[in-house]
């Protein structure tokens, strides 16, 4: 939905030295042809995002739709598996260094009723000329289990879905592949 990310995502691209062709759109309403893509990359916690099971059904067609046969979806997710048990109500601060000095972003999660929805306030104190800047984004969260996950996955008809952990991944969240499985016509 941002055309500032996709934006983005083609000028990190350019930086490479490469040209990527980016849309802002729906995950629940892809507007591209049938079978267009090898891969579809659903990546940083996005998927969750979708609070109802019409959603993620929706949006897990639609990347089938657009798949290629045997092509590949990769989603990246936070590990909730265990978060979903603990329940945290904020994550530790993080401090990272940008051109403007030392920014420290740190979370708060305002459980549900039911246990498997958030809403999240995402800080970031960001520091002026003898003070700190305060920006807050909000938003609501799914915090799906990988069972449940694969469940969805399985349900909307990819095969060959596999868990990839961080450790060997490199990736700093879970990462499911799976492949679309081929049409029978």
């Amino acid at each position: 939905l941002s055309p500032v990310a996709a934006a983005r995502a083609a000028a990190e691209a350019a930086a490479r030295g490469s040209r990527v062709p980016v849309a802002a759109a729906d995950m629940r309403q892809l507007p591209f042809r049938e079978t267009s893509f090898d891969v579809v990359l659903c990546a940083d916690n996005s998927l969750p995002h979708l609070l109802s099971e019409q959603d993620l059904r929706a949006a897990l067609l639609g990347m089938r739709r657009v798949l290629r046969d045997d092509g590949l979806l990769m989603i990246t997710v936070r590990a909730y598996d265990e978060t979903r048990q603990t329940r945290p109500t904020a994550s530790p601060p993080q401090v990272s260094e940008t051109r403007d000095g030392q920014v420290i972003t740190f979370q708060l999660w305002h459980w549900h009723e039911d246990g498997e929805r958030y809403d999240l306030e995402h800080f970031q104190l960001i520091p002026a000329e003898n003070t700190w800047h305060v920006r807050v984004r909000r938003s609501t969260s799914w915090a799906l289990t990988s069972p449940q996950l694969t469940e969805f996955v399985t349900e909307a008809g990819f095969t060959n879905i596999t868990w990839h952990s961080p450790a060997s991944s490199g990736y700093y969240q879970p990462v499911l592949t799976a492949r679309r499985a081929p049409s029978t016509q």
